[in-house]
Parts: C-alpha cells; structure tokens; sequence
C-alpha cells in the first residue's frame, strides 16, 4: 500500500474506496459477490436481481433502487460469470470489490484461479480491484490475504485488528489512485476522529508485536487450525453427520450440510435448525462459536493445543446428538 488513509470503521473504508475508484475511472457501476459483506452504506446492501439477475437490488429498505442498479452481484468463485461481466461492462465498471477469502458467509476459500483471474481481467479493462481484508488482513499472515496468495489488488481494505481493538480501519493502495483523494486530489473524504491518536497508538502497539512474532505466530495457528477442522471432519464421519468443515488458516467453520461450500448457495443449503442446536450445546459446554451458520470461527495465539482438543472433546460430545 503506496499511500493510505485512516478511518474510524470498515464500512466507513470501503464506502470511501467506491467513491475513489468512481473518482479515479469516471465510471458509475462496481461488481460485488453475492455473500460477500462490505459494511453497511447504499452501494454494498445490494442482493442479486430476480432469477439471478446481475443487476443488484437492496437488501434492506430505505436504499433507493436507482442507486443498487450501479452494483452487480456474481456467485463468489464463479471465475466464468465474473469474467464476463468484467469484460461486458468495462467501460462503465468503476471496481470489482472482494473479500479475497469470503469471511461472512464462510470461511469459504477462493478456488484455484479465482482470484488470479480477477486481478488479470481488472488490470486488462482499467477497473480497480479492491480487497476487503477487514478480517483477513492480519490473520492470515503479516500481509494479510493478499500475502497469503501472492495477489496486489490496486486497493486494500482495513479494519478489526489494525486498531488493536480500538475503532479504527484504512484504505490504501496504488498512489496515482489514492492521490485523488482531497486535499491532493477532487474526491472528497474526511471524518472527525478518523486517525485519532489512541486508536493509532493501540494499532501500531499491535502490529508491531505481531510483526516481531510473525515467524512464530503463523505457523502455529496455521497447524493448529488443520488440527481442528481435521479433527471435527473427524468427528462428523465418525457420528455420520451430514456436515462439512471449511478452514483457511485460523479461521474455520461446520456447515451442516452434504453439499461442498463453495459460494453463498451452498452456504444456503445448510440446515440452520440444526447449527443452532449445535451452538447451543457447545455454549452449555462453555464453548463459543459464532451463533450464525453463516459467519467464521477464528482462532487466536491465545489458543494451544490444550485448547484445542478440550474443543474437540465438547464438538464431539455435541455432535452425538446430531446424527443423520
């Protein structure tokens, strides 16, 4: 990242990129994938249209339909539609936006080329592509996912742990794009507390540990989250439930479902009764997972072997109840 700008929240980072990238191309549409989260302003509360329709409709009332029409919406990994999309809508495209591993349907990992191919069609028809590394960013490695699978997006996305728990999140990338930025440029951002000194002071304090301990850390929560999610896929075929686990690094989460998660539909056909069921027990064990089906378990350097199978212990007692 050539240049970046602090703000106070992930919402408030990628509603300022959309605006730059519309700045910096001159183009009005941006491409979004279905599932995928990037806060909560007009242009990402966008669902696919009727019967698969490209063209974005709101997901939540009070945002205007002219202002969703500007966002499309393709299946995330579905390489095939969003090639097409990028290459039929290139002159009004201002941005295809991303979660490089989507996070808040998931984990759900990128399939083999995906994001390859993003970054090639986004370069050969000048549209910005946009990581939102809000979760990933830091926990996958030091340089986030981007690192983890060798890809420069032209702007990067920010939040959760680059304020060490303060409210804090940037934005940043290619400096000819983040120069258009006021004061330097025509597109205007600003924000009252954006950069405040405590939130800038806990970041740094954060990162710098993490870079000092980033040999030791990675590697260990990436062995120890295949030990989990190895060890509950154990447990699920053992008790034969119908269910799967998806693990990048350290985050992880069991989809009750016989289909491979790969996209938002998938994710969907998850029977959602019986994740509760799931969630329920293991908090009455004293283990907490995320209370939606759809949102990723993460572990942390807080967490050690002992942890771990204490974890597995409970999800296999659990999953007993859970068979079929």
């Amino acid at each position: 990242m050539q240049m970046v700008r602090l703000v106070n929240s992930g919402t408030e980072a990628t509603m300022h990129a959309l605006r730059l990238a519309r700045g910096f191309t001159g183009r009005k549409k941006i491409l979004k994938f279905d599932g995928g989260f990037h806060g909560s302003h007009d242009s990402v509360l966008v669902k696919p249209g009727p019967h698969g329709s490209i063209a974005g409709r709101p997901s939540s009332e009070g945002i205007p339909l002219e202002t969703s029409k500007n966002t499309l919406v393709a299946p995330y990994n579905d390489e095939k539609t969003a090639a097409k999309i990028i290459r039929d809508y290139a002159s009004q495209l201002a941005a295809v936006i991303v979660e490089p591993v989507a996070g808040n349907m998931g984990p759900i990992p990128p399939a083999k080329g995906f994001l390859n191919s993003l970054n090639k069609l986004t370069r050969e028809n000048s549209v910005v592509l946009i990581f939102d590394e809000v979760i990933t960013g830091f926990r996958l490695s030091l340089g986030g996912a981007q690192d983890y699978y060798h890809i420069i997006p032209d702007l990067t996305i920010l939040g959760k742990i680059v304020g060490g728990g303060f409210p804090l999140a940037a934005f940043g990338g290619r400096r000819e794009i983040m120069r258009k930025l006021s004061p330097l440029g025509p597109v205007y951002q600003a924000g009252t507390f954006s950069g405040n000194p405590v939130s800038v002071t806990a970041g740094l304090t954060t990162l710098r540990s993490l870079k000092r301990r980033s040999n030791q850390i990675y590697p260990r929560l990436e062995r120890l989250g295949a030990f989990l999610s190895n060890g509950i896929n154990d447990h699920l075929e053992a008790r034969k439930v119908s269910a799967q686990t998806n693990q990048v690094g350290s985050m992880f989460q069991t989809f009750f479902t016989s289909r491979k998660v790969t996209d938002y539909s998938s994710a969907k056909s998850s029977d959602v009764d019986r994740y509760n069921r799931y969630f329920r027990s293991l908090l009455a064990s004293n283990m907490f997972v995320p209370p939606s089906q759809f949102e990723s378990c993460f572990l942390s350097t807080a967490h050690g072997e002992a942890e771990i199978e204490q974890t597995l212990d409970a999800i296999g007692e659990s999953l007993r109840s859970l068979r079929g």
